[in-house]
């Protein structure tokens, strides 16, 4: 009975975490948490979380395939706003990236990213929990 109950609550948790960051998380490295998504129109976006000497780097990412596109972002850590900006796609494949060093806090960091062409409007939105 004990196991039944202990699956029904691993399960309900691996449910809860999809619907939370909207995509499955996947990892490029035993330590990387990465998440990937669309985007509201056409864009892509990809949310990494990576150990970085005790603390916690916060990789956001949109890869939109048009060079010259300025995008307002924003990234938080567990509510807290903890970096925004602006950034223009650039390069072969029409992205930005931006990265976060932060403070890995006690259980899971939340870290959310999102990001708005400031043309289109299109939204990128995602979440990854470490």
């Amino acid at each position: 009975m004990k196991s039944s109950r202990y699956s029904l609550a691993v399960a309900a948790f691996a449910t809860m975490a999809l619907v939370v960051a909207g995509t499955p998380a996947t990892a490029a490295n035993d330590d990387d948490v990465i998440v990937e998504g669309n985007c509201s129109k056409r864009a892509d976006y990809k949310l990494k979380a990576s150990p970085e000497d005790g603390r916690l780097e916060i990789e956001g990412e949109v890869d939109s395939n048009r060079v010259g596109q300025t995008w307002r972002w924003k990234l938080w850590h567990n509510g807290s706003l903890t970096g925004k900006g602006t950034r223009r796609t650039k390069g072969d494949s029409g992205s930005f990236e931006v990265e976060r060093v932060i403070v890995d806090m006690a259980g899971t960091d939340w870290s959310t990213f999102k990001a708005r062409n400031i043309r289109s409007g299109e939204i990128c939105r995602g979440v990854v929990g470490y």
